[in-house]
């Protein structure tokens, strides 16, 4: 079973339009093919960038429908719990949680749209940096 960690920045794209790679993998989801991991910083980091004000963002989804996207979430996820020990593994401080999630749930991947920022690190505890579109080929074409 593949365990992935969603960036924050893949969600906040999926919100923010129906049409991209990071909305395709949100519909594309399948909890019997792929595990999703969070922990409580990381999804407190989602929820925030989902249900940010109307005009800020230009959302695709209603506030009912954000609402709807994160309690579906939270059925999905397995919970990770954090341990800061071996941090820090990144120039980002922000990014660290995501790479501790990936690294303490035994991910197989990080899916985000800034793979630059996890790539070395990710790489050293053997977990993969996909982009959306990646991702979208590798486990859902």
């Amino acid at each position: 079973m593949t365990r992935l960690v969603l960036d924050t920045t893949v969600l906040a794209h999926a919100v923010r339009s129906r049409h991209g790679a990071s909305n395709r993998i949100l519909l594309a989801f399948s909890p019997q093919r792929v595990k999703l991991l969070a922990s409580v910083p990381l999804f407190l980091e989602w929820e925030a960038s989902i249900i940010e004000p109307d005009d800020i963002l230009g959302n695709s989804l209603d506030r009912t429908q954000r609402n709807d996207l994160l309690a579906d979430l939270a059925g999905l996820i397995i919970p990770i719990t954090l341990d800061m020990a071996w941090r820090p593994q990144l120039r980002n401080s922000r990014d660290e949680m995501v790479l501790e999630t990936a690294v303490t749930g035994e991910a197989d991947a990080i899916i985000s749209w800034n793979e630059r920022c996890f790539s070395e690190a990710a790489a050293r505890f053997g977990i993969a940096t996909l982009s959306p579109q990646e991702a979208l080929q590798r486990w859902w074409s």
